[in-house]
């Protein structure tokens, strides 16, 4: 497998691993990089973006699943730096009818933490009303919750994004996918988007399905977590319409192009690296949050068995903690893994920012055998 871009000296051991991805771990297509310090060290991409041998380019944009949830929160720190967003106040302070049905105390930071009890909807909406967005906010601000707000956590796969994504359209006027095109990428140059431009469409690489697992009590373990009827499979899979063999996916057009801030995120991996580090330390100039508010965000809000997801997850303010699900480079780093395999975090203890992406979904729950090899090359490099 021919790896093309750039490694900077003292980091050939990260190179290795995302070699040893294509050649042991199953890797069609893929993009790694890694800043240090504010600095670009690692930034690789090889592959194919499709079965028909399409190659992947330095212009190839992935989908990334839950890994677009991270950078959602950073755009509520952003706004917590500005003084217009309290952790500890309620949401409905900033969105008044999020209020119905007992769910008037929750705050912000409950709601980044998967606390709310709304990961899905008892709304009847089509796709087209979904792909629309407002229906589904206002459906999520009418729900009963599924439990009483706060007492417990539960993964909001699809919901999380539209709730956060409210949040801040709420607070700052602006769509989440404008203030995101406005404060982060502009300043930054960097290519994210949380609805893609037509233009922009045909760069994206195309997912490729996870095989089932092969291992029988693995498979019954994905079923009791998300097949049919389980809390899991409505969060995850929206009650159906995103299941496995439904009739819409995250392939096509209209759901890169709505407004999906949980699950819908495209870019690279420099991009989302980039995004990371300017969160811990300058990129060019650029700081996206205060070590204050990256402190308050990091800081664990729940951690235990996940009322969706069953397993044992770790959560800060709309972060993925360390943890054994979604293992990053230390006990105090902060990101987002997605479904299928990619991650991206920072590191403020290495000053590391992080991302790969990739099209061939794997299918465990627990840490991705090809980051958790990336993981091992990038401690080995910093020593």
């Amino acid at each position: 497998m021919e790896l093309h871009g750039y490694v900077a000296e003292g980091y050939g051991k990260v190179a290795d691993a995302f070699a040893a991805n294509f050649a042991e771990r199953d890797e069609l297509g893929a993009g790694f990089a890694l800043h240090v310090g504010g600095e670009l060290v690692v930034d690789l991409h090889a592959g194919a973006a499709d079965r028909d041998g399409t190659a992947w380019s330095d212009r190839t944009l992935q989908l990334v699943f839950s890994t677009t949830k991270g950078v959602a929160a950073i755009c509520v720190g952003m706004l917590r730096d500005r003084g217009l967003v309290d952790l500890d106040e309620a949401v409905s302070t900033y969105w008044p009818e999020f209020a119905a049905h007992g769910k008037g105390q929750l705050t912000v930071g409950q709601l980044m933490s998967h606390q709310a009890g709304i990961p899905a909807y008892d709304a009847d909406l089509s796709f087209d009303e979904v792909m629309a967005v407002a229906p589904v906010t206002e459906a999520l601000a009418d729900q009963v919750p599924l439990w009483v707000p706060g007492t417990a956590h539960g993964y909001h796969a699809l919901t999380y994004g539209w709730l956060v994504g409210e949040l801040v359209r709420r607070v700052d006027g602006r769509r989440i996918n404008a203030f995101l095109q406005d404060e982060v990428c502009g300043p930054l140059g960097a290519e994210f988007w949380m609805g893609l431009p037509e233009e922009h469409d045909h760069r994206v690489a195309r997912l490729q399905p996870a095989p089932l697992p092969s291992d029988p009590a693995e498979l019954q373990r994905m079923i009791e977590r998300a097949g049919p009827g389980t809390l899991g499979g409505r969060a995850l899979f929206l009650d159906g319409m995103f299941a496995p063999g439904a009739e819409h996916n995250f392939n096509e057009r209209a759901v890169r192009a709505t407004e999906m801030p949980g699950a819908n995120g495209i870019t690279n991996a420099r991009s989302l690296s980039r995004i990371y580090a300017a969160t811990v330390t300058e990129v060019d100039g650029v700081r996206l949050l205060t070590d204050d508010t990256v402190d308050a965000m990091r800081a664990e809000r729940v951690r235990g068995p996940d009322a969706c997801l069953l397993d044992e997850t770790r959560f800060g303010s709309g972060f993925w903690l360390d943890n054994s699900t979604a293992p990053m480079l230390g006990p105090g780093a902060f990101g987002h893994p997605g479904a299928g395999g990619s991650l991206g975090y920072a590191d403020p203890e290495t000053g590391v920012g992080y991302g790969y992406l990739m099209n061939q979904m794997g299918n465990g729950i627990a840490g991705d055998p090809r980051t958790l090899a990336l993981n091992d090359a990038v401690r080995a490099c910093l020593g």
